[in-house]
C-alpha cells in the first residue's frame, strides 16, 4: 500500500471524522452471492452530514445504504440490509447479473 492509498482508506477517514466530533456509521459487505461489484469486507463510511467514502456496491444500492446509515445514526440501532435482484432488473438497481449482497450498518465511536 502506498501512503496515498492509506490516506484514502475508509477506516482512516472514519477515524478522522470521529476525531472532528462527527457521528459516523460504517457499512460493511458481510456476504455476497452471484455477481456483486464489491467483495465481502468492503466498507462505506457515512457521517452525520451525509458525506461518504468507500463503496459497498454502487448505483441505487449505495444510495439506499447511505439513507439507512442516516437512520442508524439517529437511532443508534444497527441494521442488516439485503439487496438482491432478478437478472432482468439487475442493472437498474446497481447489481450486475442478479447478484445478492448483505450489508451490515452500525454507528461507530
Amino acid at each position: 500500500m502506498t501512503e496515498q492509498t492509506d490516506l484514502k482508506d475508509e477506516l482512516n477517514i472514519a477515524e478522522a471524522w470521529m476525531k472532528a466530533g462527527k457521528e459516523v456509521a460504517i457499512a460493511t459487505v458481510v456476504s455476497t452471492w452471484g455477481s456483486a461489484p464489491r467483495p465481502a469486507g468492503s466498507h462505506l463510511v457515512i457521517d452525520e452530514d451525509g458525506n461518504f467514502e468507500g463503496s459497498v456496491s454502487g448505483g441505487c444500492v449505495e444510495g439506499a445504504v447511505v439513507a439507512e446509515a442516516m437512520d442508524v445514526l439517529s437511532s443508534g440501532q444497527p441494521k442488516m440490509l439485503e439487496f438482491g435482484v432478478a437478472d432482468e432488473t439487475a442493472f437498474e438497481v446497481g447489481l450486475s447479473c442478479g447478484g445478492n449482497i448483505r450489508v451490515f450498518v452500525e454507528r461507530i465511536g
